[in-house]
């Protein structure tokens, strides 16, 4: 119990004093909105809703989960708007819930592609609860960054630029900004901050055939205070119906992917993490599902076959 405890404890403290980390996902291909305001699909009349769960590290108590809910849309050819619902939770602990709306302004490039300029503005409430915590007879509990509840709300901006043509894209963005301070003492010392993420993003979609497409991508995440993460995967899509792919997160994890376009509308997504590092023999992995729904708002564009949903 009390190994458990510390280690618990270590993920808490790692989590709330060093840097504040934005939750990873492994299909971040399909919650690109989440992470760049610039992202655009450019379907008039067509709403794109989204939904991704991630629960990580199965096994480790106290163990991250995060779920999200996103929209998009464009209102004309070169705005598109959006939102985005961020709930990361740490052994219903710590609970963060990031609320923000989207707006991008496309360029048209002509043949040289689309070039689309993102600004992301929203709220983050942030919760920890001790409540409940029981240590073993003896021990005694005086660390006085648990001594107490925190209940705190703050505004936060980010910034995105995301450059496409029909078979490939580049992504730069900056989702979070401000750097909230989360925790206080009377000293005026800060021990949490909500550290400022730099993300790097790129996919290519290479036409074998009719059939089968190749979708290689490649997503980058900087944050002061932890090492670089570098996400690399590789999908083979069918018939624009079944995709299949495997990932590697450099010096953490390999990764298999499944997704289906069930309709024309809606297409439903797995995967799967096998941690390779320190928590590799405590874990039996991560799980993620996710679900995308294309909603014709008009119901102008009925039948409408685009790309491969990268973009």
């Amino acid at each position: 119990m009390k190994k458990l405890l510390i280690s618990f404890l270590t993920l808490i403290t790692t989590t709330i004093v060093c840097a504040q980390q934005d939750a990873q996902y492994t299909q971040y291909m399909y919650n690109m909105s989440v992470i760049n305001p610039a992202y655009t699909t450019g379907n008039l009349g067509i709403v794109n809703f989204g939904a991704l769960h991630r629960t990580q590290w199965v096994g480790v108590d106290g163990a991250p989960k995060s779920s999200n809910i996103f929209a998009h849309t464009p209102i004309d050819e070169k705005i598109e708007v959006g939102f985005s619902l961020v709930n990361d939770n740490i052994g219903d602990v710590v609970k963060e819930n990031n609320l923000y709306a989207d707006f991008a302004y496309k360029l048209d490039l002509e043949e040289n592609g689309n070039l689309s300029l993102g600004l992301k503005a929203g709220v983050t409430f942030f919760d920890v609860n001790f409540n409940g915590f029981t240590l073993e007879s003896g021990d005694v509990f005086t660390d006085p960054d648990f001594a107490e509840n925190i209940n705190r709300s703050y505004f936060n901006m980010g910034l995105g630029a995301f450059y496409n043509k029909d078979n490939y894209y580049v992504g730069l963005s900056v989702p979070n900004i401000l750097n909230a301070k989360h925790l206080d003492r009377d000293n005026g010392r800060y021990q949490g901050t909500e550290q400022m993420h730099v993300f790097l993003t790129g996919g290519y979609v290479y036409e074998v055939n009719e059939l089968f497409k190749v979708k290689p991508a490649f997503m980058t995440k900087m944050v002061k205070g932890s090492p670089m993460s570098l996400d690399l995967t590789a999908n083979v899509l069918y018939d624009d119906k079944f995709e299949f792919g495997l990932g590697y997160r450099i010096n953490d994890s390999f990764s298999g992917m499944f997704n289906v376009r069930a309709t024309s509308e809606l297409r439903i997504g797995y995967a799967y993490d096998h941690t390779i590092g320190n928590l590799g023999p405590f874990s039996s992995g991560s799980h993620e599902v996710f679900v995308l729904y294309d909603y014709d708002l008009f119901n102008l564009n009925r039948g409408y076959n685009k790309s491969p949903r990268f973009f």
